[in-house]
């Protein structure tokens, strides 16, 4: 009989690596982690060689959960002979390739990791209370089905482009796909980025370094009322915390989507850093001459269209806050405008056994399950909705691990620190019980 697994973990990012390493030496718990690329691949695309990340390195796979897993990024930086040169260089931000590679090699130590293995179906087999995942091998076209008491979803967020911007034809591309495009870019006459995130300004200050070099105009569009900076502040930092996490979830619904539209500066802003070295550039190019670049905030694209005889296309434009249209022409155009949380349609067989909210999204619970049980699916960074700005964040993945080890193990095996905060989230509670007035 074929091997059941206690859990299938379906796409291999960073939070299913980071469960498949910290289970590695669980023996009651027996894994299997399926994903259709060749090998480990995280934003491939804007893999740039300035390009940080913008979380610590202690927030790897592993560490927060485990400091003496072997499986930390420290001790991958040791193996490969960088440990000292990292110490030296006293940056707590990795370089986001070096992050990639550290990935790589976690994942060359694992051998419950199958890539290239594209999920097609999760059914439930309700005699033998077991889900069977259905993946085809990708290099063969072969058929495989894997059974397992639990799923573990990491399918990630696919690239995001808004309704404006769908369907235009010619060469657009979204920053995912940045570096295989970069070339063709650098050969425009005229390139637009549009975004206001971390992606977007890598990607405009990419750009900006070749102006001289390849002489183009190149336009920075975003709705947002200026560049915000990612906060990081200590005390902001402690929302990134078990405590935090208990508070949103336990808020109405209505009250958590609009404090997530309040907040995208925690999760969504550009790094402080990165800002000023756009501006330092700016300056360096208007030295000599009027640098032909513009940045529009406040304007948001209304509509977009693309003429396939001359290559151009014309966005349609809204300055936000006066209220005035206008049209911008471009060449080159860049959608650096997110991801989002799509249902994958493998899970239509057990779409029943599922929770749903009002709003057709995953039910998610406190414990990341989304079954009716709240014991057998469990989510990664699909819980923006319910457990808040915190869900993509590096720092908080081996947290949830713990938990989700928690949960199928119905036992703590790494310790799950849940008071790291010296600020308090919701109201003191009243004390349960008080003296009768009358005695």
């Amino acid at each position: 009989m074929s091997t059941t697994y206690d859990f299938a973990a379906i796409g291999v990012g960073p939070f299913n690596l980071g469960l498949a390493c910290l289970t590695e030496p669980i023996a009651e718990l027996n894994g299997v982690l399926l994903d259709s690329k060749p090998d480990f691949d995280w934003h491939g695309g804007m893999m740039l060689e300035s390009s940080t990340l913008q979380t610590p390195f202690l927030s790897d796979l592993v560490t927060l959960a485990d400091p003496t897993s072997p499986f930390s990024f420290l001790n991958y930086l040791k193996e490969v002979g960088r440990l000292y040169s990292f110490y030296i260089r006293a940056d707590w931000f990795p370089h986001r390739a070096e992050y990639n590679d550290y990935c790589r090699w976690a994942a060359r130590k694992l051998d419950n990791v199958r890539f290239g293995r594209r999920v097609t179906s999760v059914t439930y087999d309700a005699e033998e209370e077991l889900y069977l995942v259905q993946a085809t091998k990708v290099d063969s076209g072969d058929v495989e089905t894997y059974r397992a008491r639990r799923i573990v979803l990491g399918t990630g967020t696919p690239p995001h482009v808004p309704e404006s911007c769908r369907d235009l034809g010619g060469d657009a591309i979204h920053n995912s796909e940045y570096l295989r495009h970069r070339k063709s870019l650098l050969g425009k006459d005229s390139v637009t980025v549009v975004g206001s995130g971390q992606s977007a300004a890598e990607i405009y200050h990419d750009l900006l370094s070749e102006i001289d070099e390849h002489d183009y105009t190149l336009n920075w569009v975003t709705r947002s009322p200026r560049f915000f900076p990612l906060e990081y502040t200590k005390l902001t930092l402690e929302m990134t915390s078990p405590e935090y996490v208990d508070y949103f979830h336990s808020l109405p619904d209505e009250t958590r989507q609009s404090l997530l539209a309040s907040q995208r500066g925690l999760y969504k802003g550009i790094s402080a850093d990165l800002i000023d070295r756009i501006f330092d550039l700016l300056y360096v190019k208007n030295l000599s001459r009027r640098c032909p670049t513009r940045l529009m905030t406040n304007t948001a694209v209304t509509s977009a269209s693309h003429d396939a005889e001359t290559g151009r296309y014309t966005l349609r434009l809204l300055q936000q806050e006066q209220g005035e249209e206008f049209t911008l022409d471009t060449e080159g155009l860049v959608l650096a405008t997110g991801y989002r949380y799509e249902v994958p349609e493998l899970l239509d067989p057990v779409r029943d056994r599922i929770a749903w909210d009002e709003r057709g999204r995953f039910d998610v619970g406190r414990n990341y399950a989304i079954d009716h049980t709240g014991t057998e699916i469990f989510v990664q960074n699909a819980e923006l909705h319910t457990h808040g700005f915190v869900t993509p964040d590096l720092g908080m993945a081996a947290y949830r691990n713990s938990c989700i080890i928690r949960e199928m193990l119905g036992k703590e095996y790494y310790p799950i620190e849940r008071s790291i905060a010296f600020q308090d989230f919701a109201a003191p509670q009243q004390e349960q019980s008080r003296k009768d007035p009358a005695a």
